[in-house]
């Protein structure tokens, strides 16, 4: 309204008296009393009074969770993505590079065999800590580390005490007479310690520290096991270095991918749900790791729009763990530390090109703000299902009471699908990301999310293409291809170079090894972030006087990281 007509307003009421002026005076004080006593609309809850809330501190009322912040209306969000996203052809479901490459892990002439390499009396046994993929990768070097130690492994031990609360054994979980037979060649294992050796020798409790080399292992714990018979090898997860030779890499590679696999039960009923997605998704579907729980939000230190009742509740959470440092949430998001909210994965896969009619598959626990959270990735992706979807209630009535079962059955169809998507970089998404690089290169996406960050906040400034363009431009490096050769955090789990072969007209193979080095260094130093803290919560246990037979006690919370619970909570 220009000068001119505000006079001309102001005139008139002048012009209609005093009692008009005035009459105008006392609606205008009305509504503005009103407007300040009134919540604004979308304040995400800010000026409620706390209310009561339950031990798993989750949240559904979208008053309180404002996460949807680029549409409040769901159903005007999806209205205005175009249905098929933005196209980018078939390309988008797989990786045409990825052909050129397959996974290699047979044992080199270099190797010794387990019959060469077995020293009588020496038994190794572990403990793997943590969720199912963390115990993963605890068996999988365990096997590396006998080799190393020329010892007979004892199956290993699952964590059973930890905030998993899994009862589970590994035969429970894995394939036991499979896993000996098919390593037979390159490592002796058994299923339990011979009766003289169990009733005459204790086992000798040792915690390694992270990253162990060969070395280490020769100096800090073959005295010990050529002296004590029994060794155990306590909370032992990443206690094996990232920097191993190509021999030794490759039997990891045999173990992951090849020994270690899930019992018959828990594989057929991974495979039906595969079966059942292929099914709704005319024969493909995307596959989705969410990770947007309450706990795994905690620790991230990040903001989610959720005002005053997600910073007390988050909070409260992170409280569990003393040691860990204040967190600066737009530092955290301007450095990609932030998992993208349920919205912006979609939005991000939308303007990739996958249309309305995509069905996916998503592997989550409790998301945090529940229905309403998720709301917004529904409403861009209806054809939306997990696996309490899929099966009945009797179907998964056994795995239900037991965490690393379920977590099986997740791991299982995201390995199958036609696209994985990760939203963070915990284990699960490591190991399956390198698993289907070993297997083919299938598409796997993981979110660029330093450069996305800033693309979300001015997502409305924008046109549909625009922001689509920009996404492709952001996520490339980020898709899972043969020449990604950023390994990011992920270690040799997510970057298994030396497992992976190049197809070559005429001649041999040869592996991506001549990536390996510099890759192996990029991984290693990029393995630490948080101004220090592991990305995998890594304690870096100082080992005092660097002595050999300290035990279990002396390892316990080093220098503040090895904080309780946190690698069984969060890593997975």
């Amino acid at each position: 309204m220009g000068s001119r007509q505000r006079r001309r307003y102001h005139g008139g009421c002048v012009a209609r008296g005093p009692a008009a002026c005035l009459a105008a005076a006392l609606l205008l004080l009305m509504l503005s009393f009103h407007c300040v006593l009134s919540p604004p609309l979308g304040d995400g809850g800010r000026n409620d009074p706390p209310r009561p809330q339950s031990p798993t501190f989750m949240s559904n009322n979208l008053g309180e969770l404002r996460r949807n912040v680029l549409a409040a209306d769901t159903n005007v969000l999806a209205s205005n993505v175009p249905d098929d996203g933005s196209k980018m052809g078939e390309d988008l479901w797989g990786s045409g590079a990825g052909n050129d490459f397959y996974g290699c892990s047979n044992a080199s002439a270099e190797f010794a065999g387990a019959e060469a390499n077995t020293e009588s009396n020496r038994y190794l046994m572990i403990e793997a800590s943590g969720g199912l993929n963390q115990q993963r990768t605890g068996i999988i070097d365990a096997v590396v580390a006998a080799q190393i130690l020329k010892a007979t492994l004892v199956i290993p031990k699952l964590d059973q005490k930890s905030f998993w609360e899994d009862s589970s054994d590994f035969a429970d979980i894995f394939d036991a007479d499979y896993f000996i037979s098919s390593l037979s060649k390159d490592v002796k294992i058994i299923q339990q310690l011979p009766d003289m050796i169990r009733k005459t020798s204790l086992p000798y409790k040792i915690r390694v520290p992270r990253k162990c080399t060969p070395l280490c292992y020769e100096n800090r714990v073959l005295p010990t096991l050529s002296k004590k018979n029994v060794v155990q090898l306590t909370k032992f997860d990443y206690r094996v270095s990232n920097r191993l030779d190509t021999y030794l890499q490759k039997l990891r590679c045999r173990v992951n991918y090849h020994a270690l696999r899930f019992t018959d039960t828990i594989h057929k009923m991974g495979e039906m749900l595969v079966q059942r997605m292929r099914e709704k998704g005319g024969g493909r579907f995307i596959a989705l790791h969410l990770r947007f729980e309450p706990d795994m939000l905690a620790f991230s230190g990040c903001y989610f729009g959720g005002g005053e009742t997600e910073r007390r509740e988050l909070g409260t959470i992170r409280k569990r763990w003393e040691n860990l440092h204040q967190a600066n949430p737009d530092r955290e998001r301007r450095h990609g530390k932030c998992p993208l909210t349920p919205e912006e994965v979609g939005l991000m896969l939308r303007a990739l090109g996958f249309g309305r009619d995509v069905h996916m598959y998503v592997a989550s626990g409790d998301v945090y703000g529940g229905k309403e959270t998720l709301a917004p990735l529904k409403a861009l992706f209806p054809n939306f299902y997990s696996k309490e979807t899929l099966a009945s209630k009797e179907e998964l009535e056994p795995f239900l009471p037991f965490s690393s079962r379920m977590a099986a059955l997740d791991f299982i169809v995201c390995d199958q699908s036609s696209v994985f998507v990760t939203n963070n970089n915990g284990n699960m998404a490591r190991m399956l990301a390198g698993r289907r690089r070993y297997f083919g290169h299938k598409r796997t996406i993981r979110p660029n999310t330093r450069k996305l960050n800033s693309l979300f906040l001015n997502r409305a400034s924008m046109s549909w293409d625009t922001f689509a363009s920009k996404v492709q431009t952001f996520q490339k490096g980020f898709m899972g291809e043969p020449n990604e050769v950023e390994p990011g955090r992920g270690g040799f789990y997510e970057y298994p170079l030396d497992c992976i072969c190049q197809k070559t007209k005429g001649i041999a193979g040869h592996t991506m090894g001549h990536l390996s080095k510099d890759a192996t260094n990029i991984m290693e130093n990029h393995l630490t972030y948080r101004e220090g803290r592991d990305v995998d919560f890594m304690e870096q246990t100082p080992l005092p006087g660097g002595s050999s037979n300290e035990t279990e006690s002396d390892y316990s919370h080093g220098n503040g990281l090895d904080i309780p619970e946190m690698d069984d909570m969060i890593s997975d």
